[in-house]
């Protein structure tokens, strides 16, 4: 299993915007067999980040999603919405292997 986590850097004034960004997102990752572990908005401290967790049960199956995404009509929606509404600046990403018992 891999675990992607995002950091976002968001207009705070559009916090709206981005939660409905995020909750496009989320079943979108699961059309694509992927897990949602939620998105995580600004509560206390810096209000311009953002957090997202998901995984997928491999790197492989991550990198079939990325693929696929790119041509789905929802997904092409939840990116337009973003560039549109300006309320993501910039985000980072890194993928984890998470570790239960």
């Amino acid at each position: 299993m891999i675990t992607r986590y995002l950091r976002y850097v968001i207009d705070p004034n559009l916090l709206s915007e981005f939660e409905a960004y995020a909750k496009m997102w989320i079943p979108l990752v699961e059309k694509f067999g992927g897990k949602h572990h939620g998105y995580f908005l600004p509560a206390e401290g810096a209000n311009n980040i953002a957090l997202a967790l998901f995984s997928f049960p491999s790197l492989a199956a991550y990198e079939t999603y990325r693929s696929d995404s790119l041509r789905d009509p929802e997904c092409q929606a939840a990116f337009a919405f973003a560039a549109e509404t300006k309320c993501l600046l910039s985000y980072e990403r890194s993928f984890f292997r998470p570790v239960f018992d």
